[in-house]
């Protein structure tokens, strides 16, 4: 049986009628801090750079005075980390994930460009970034294994937008990624590259590039990432009993201790209720009589 690819909050659904699907709660649930470098690009060396790292309320850069005869930008990274920052965690295809952070960027002046947002790093290429911009007004995702989408151009300097991105397994067996700018969210999109996913040990964390600009010694911008959230999706897998073909066994990792089954019939028009006649073993034994039934766990 397979895994419906579609997540609500901390929901995880699952059909009845359809082929297996397997999976478990990687080491995402170890992530307990950030991995901060200052001027991944130092293109302007000399330039102030002010750095606070309070993950998760709060990582920060500001550069003042970002201004030379020559170069491009500099920039500064963190990402997230499972050994208090030490080092950044290296994610793995099957480590499903939702990441949240509130991001305000600003130029000072807009022009020219400031960037800043989600990054992926991976060691074969630029794993991409979900970005906002100053001078293109953009909130918009692209690059390396990341699908491109655009929304609307509504940022402008010095705004905080509440960004987000879900990377999961949708009922077409495929790793896909949804987006999430300030409550409203892309289409699931599946991941094409050859890995057909995140590509193993990447890196993911926020990032802030300032371009320079010769023609005023006073450019300057800054970009904070705060609330940060990385919450690990649980898989569930489902598996038919051979002695009795109406049963199936809905399983997941026994550490989510404070998660319920609970089906519906319709996902339509869904009516969600706990399930009480399964027979607890690793997971619970239920009946399928319906011709459709459909599951989740949730935590209360």
């Amino acid at each position: 049986m397979s895994l419906l690819g579609r997540y609500t909050g901390s929901a995880v659904l699952l059909s009845l009628g359809f082929g297996m699907a397997t999976g478990a709660i990687a080491q995402v649930s170890s992530i307990n801090s950030a991995s901060v470098t200052p001027r991944v690009y130092n293109d302007v060396a000399g330039a102030p750079l002010t750095v606070v790292s309070n993950y998760p309320s709060v990582v920060s850069f500001d550069e003042r005075n970002v201004s030379a005869t020559n170069g491009f930008a500099n920039r500064d990274a963190w990402h997230f980390s499972s050994d208090h920052g030490a080092t950044a965690y290296q994610f793995q295809s099957g480590d499903y994930f939702q990441v949240s952070m509130k991001i305000t960027l600003t130029g000072d002046p807009a022009t020219p460009r400031k960037e800043a947002g989600i990054i992926f790093n991976n060691p074969l290429n630029d794993g991409g970034e979900f970005i906002l911009d100053t001078d293109g007004h953009e909130v918009v995702a692209f690059g390396g294994f990341l699908p491109f989408y655009a929304f609307p151009k509504f940022f402008n300097s010095g705004d905080t937008v509440t960004m987000g991105i879900t990377y999961f397994r949708d009922q077409n067996g495929k790793n896909a990624i949804i987006y999430t700018a300030n409550g409203t969210n892309s289409p699931p999109l599946e991941l094409s590259n050859t890995e057909q996913g995140v590509i193993n040990n990447t890196t993911i964390g926020g990032y802030f590039q300032i371009q320079q600009d010769k023609a005023n010694p006073t450019n300057s911008g800054s970009a904070s990432f705060a609330a940060i959230s990385i919450t690990p999706l649980p898989q569930v897998g489902i598996s038919a009993l051979a002695a009795a073909p109406n049963q199936q066994v809905v399983f997941w990792p026994a550490s989510l201790t404070n998660y319920v089954l609970q089906s519906t019939t319709n996902l339509s028009s869904p009516n969600w209720t706990t399930v009480t006649n399964g027979t607890p073993i690793i997971g619970l034994t239920v009946s399928n009589t319906s011709p459709a039934s459909f599951y989740r766990i949730e935590a209360p």
